[in-house]
């Protein structure tokens, strides 16, 4: 027997080697990967087999939440932006093939689509048939802050959030929730310590920061790169909405230890009043929003919501703050209109400019109208009977979303930080007595008027 040359042992051992590693790669591809759900065909136009796998993530998603009746609507908001640009190209072109995918291929780790919670009773079965379809999903929940009040902390959790995560996309499914000023919400995303942080890069995801404040959108059905979808129905005021929906929750608890210290006045008068100052901002808040006028909680209303969620009763009025920059000559004849006389109207324009409407009996309104400096932002006061000018200090603030009597409305986002400038660190401590010119922690002395001014800056009704 001829002596076997090992060089062609090795060499026929190595490629024996390779053969096989060379069939379980090809195995892996062709086998397990489309059994797992991630790899996909290359979709018409889509130029890399990534861009395709999103829109088939995407298909596939609205086949199952379409298998279980569940309505959804597209609220991502790189999508959103794109097909705003094209919308009424998007409106008219007809259900024909598209000659390229140009949204749901758009680069980007996830999807977003929104879900109202009235419309579906959560069914387990949509997570068996999604698992079955390869998708992975986790379900986020947190407590329902509908449920709190005075009497009641509800420990009650509803689901919020839900990922569906297919391939190296995923589908984020926000839940909202009708609130009772009439409006959506939808809470934080908030991960649980066993939850996996790594599952998808929750830091992009856009609606879970915070929660947020929205319109029940008016929902148009279209075709986008050959998938049907609901979207809103004038996409670029909802991404408008977006950019400023961020909400605040009533601090109840904190309420509710504020009257443990402070008893509630539960008076006739006191009940009565709180009525009337309901009525009485729904009133406004109708009549400014009707105008497109941006305007917030301010001065004792303001204290009173983020102190005791309600409405103060010994406080006589109802105050509100608005930019002088969103001013509009419409506002005097739209409360009239609405029943409201003008009572006072104090300042000019381009300075301390204040409104008092007449309410019912003997509650009024009273508008205060904000100026913006380089470091600080201030509302004016003026005395009617010396023409002296006061002047209120506040730290520079955005604005956010509560829920106040029943209604969908503006408060300070630093809303700490804007009761403090006005009420001072001892804010939580009930003070009957108040002197607006000589009481405030911010206040500060601002000139007089000039005499020839008076007929104009100090207009008594």
């Amino acid at each position: 027997m001829q002596k076997i040359n090992r060089n062609v042992v090795l060499a026929l051992l190595s490629l024996t080697s390779l053969v096989f590693l060379l069939f379980q790669l090809c195995y892996y591809k062709f086998y397990l990967s489309q059994k797992n759900g991630a790899s996909f065909s290359k979709v018409r136009g889509s130029q890399s087999g990534q861009d395709s796998t999103r829109w088939h993530v995407v298909r596939k998603f609205l086949g199952l939440i379409s298998s279980h009746n569940i309505p959804v609507y597209l609220i991502d908001p790189l999508i959103l932006g794109l097909v705003d640009k094209d919308i009424e190209q998007i409106r008219s072109s007809p259900d024909g093939p598209s000659p390229e995918c140009k949204y749901f291929c758009a680069p980007r780790d996830f999807t977003t689509f929104a879900l109202l919670d009235k419309t579906w009773k959560h069914d387990v079965g949509l997570f068996r048939t999604a698992e079955k379809m390869g998708f992975q999903w986790l379900k986020i929940i947190n407590k329902d802050p509908r449920l709190d009040g005075m009497d009641d902390l509800s420990g009650m959790e509803i689901p919020l959030h839900y990922i569906f995560k297919l391939a190296s996309h995923a589908i984020h499914l926000v839940v909202f929730y009708e609130r009772s000023g009439n409006f959506l919400w939808h809470g934080p995303l908030r991960l649980r310590q066993h939850m996996d942080r790594k599952f998808v890069p929750f830091r992009k995801l856009h609606f879970g920061r915070y929660p947020g404040a929205y319109e029940k959108p008016e929902l148009l059905l279209v075709s986008i790169d050959d998938l049907k979808v609901q979207i809103p129905k004038n996409p670029s005021s909802f991404l408008e909405e977006m950019s400023h929906s961020r909400f605040l929750e009533c601090r109840y608890r904190e309420a509710r230890a504020f009257f443990q210290l402070y008893p509630d006045d539960a008076s006739v008068d006191a009940v009565e009043f709180r009525k009337k100052a309901k009525s009485l901002l729904h009133l406004a808040a109708l009549t400014l929003n009707n105008l497109g006028v941006k305007f917030w909680l301010s001065s004792g209303t303001c204290l009173g919501w983020y102190r005791q969620c309600n409405v103060i009763p010994h406080s006589k009025d109802v105050d509100l703050g608005i930019f002088i920059r969103d001013y509009k000559a419409d506002i005097i004849p739209a409360f009239q209109k609405a029943g409201l006389p003008l009572k006072h109207k104090f300042g000019k324009l381009e300075d301390s400019l204040e409104l008092s409407f007449q309410g019912e009996d003997d509650v009024k309104l009273d508008i205060f109208f904000f100026y913006e400096e380089d470091d600080h932002i201030w509302n004016g006061g003026t005395q009617a009977k010396s023409g002296k000018k006061f002047k209120y200090l506040f730290p520079k603030f955005t604005l956010c979303w509560t829920e106040f009597v029943e209604l969908k409305v503006h408060v300070p986002c630093e809303t700490l930080q804007y009761v403090e400038a006005n009420y001072g660190p001892e804010w939580k401590v009930p003070v009957k007595t108040w002197d607006w010119k000589s009481s405030p922690s911010n206040v500060q002395d601002n000139g007089v008027w000039p005499i020839d001014e008076w007929d104009n800056v100090i207009q008594i009704y």
